[in-house]
């Protein structure tokens, strides 16, 4: 595998984290957006990333974008502060040849550095390939809500996957 670099994302990279984000909708496997957002209404959930506690990471090589990876809060109320929702999207030629499994490592190692000592992550329960890779990472499943998302005139569950990290 190529060699794979995480930063910081700057507002500059929005429009890519866009278009990787955008790629997903038409699956309806990973978000419950169903229609493409814009740039534009994506930069207050930008600016929401802060480096200090909740950071958005930029997943390249060789200079090229490849997907984005980032923490947010789980929950607003003080009690749930050490614990966050990961997310993690990858370009369409990025996916299946291991990279997310690499970048799921990558936020795990660096959660404790942000006070993050429980990982969240929200999956479909018919998204297949993430529940075994977030499986594959160590996440067990905490939760099921059957039936909450509407898609196509299909009701959809969502699954929470948790991982303790301390």
């Amino acid at each position: 595998m190529m060699p794979i670099n995480y930063r910081t994302a700057d507002i500059k990279d929005l429009a890519g984290i866009v278009e990787i984000y955008n790629s997903t909708i038409p699956s309806r496997l990973v978000t419950a957006h169903l229609e493409p957002v814009s740039v534009e209404s994506r930069v207050d959930w930008f600016r929401s990333h802060t480096p200090e506690k909740y950071p958005l990471w930029v997943i390249e090589s060789e200079g090229k974008m490849l997907g984005w990876l980032g923490f947010q809060p789980f929950h607003p109320r003080p009690a749930y502060a050490p614990t966050a929702e990961i997310s993690l999207y990858l370009a369409p030629s990025a996916r299946g040849k291991g990279l997310g499994y690499q970048s799921l490592q990558f936020a795990l190692e660096k959660a404790p550095e942000f006070g993050i000592q429980t990982l969240i992550g929200l999956i479909f329960a018919h998204n297949e390939p993430s529940i075994r890779l977030f499986e594959k990472a160590g996440f067990e499943e905490w939760g099921y809500l059957p039936r909450i998302a509407h898609m196509d005139g299909i009701r959809r569950g969502l699954k929470y996957f948790g991982k303790e990290l301390i």
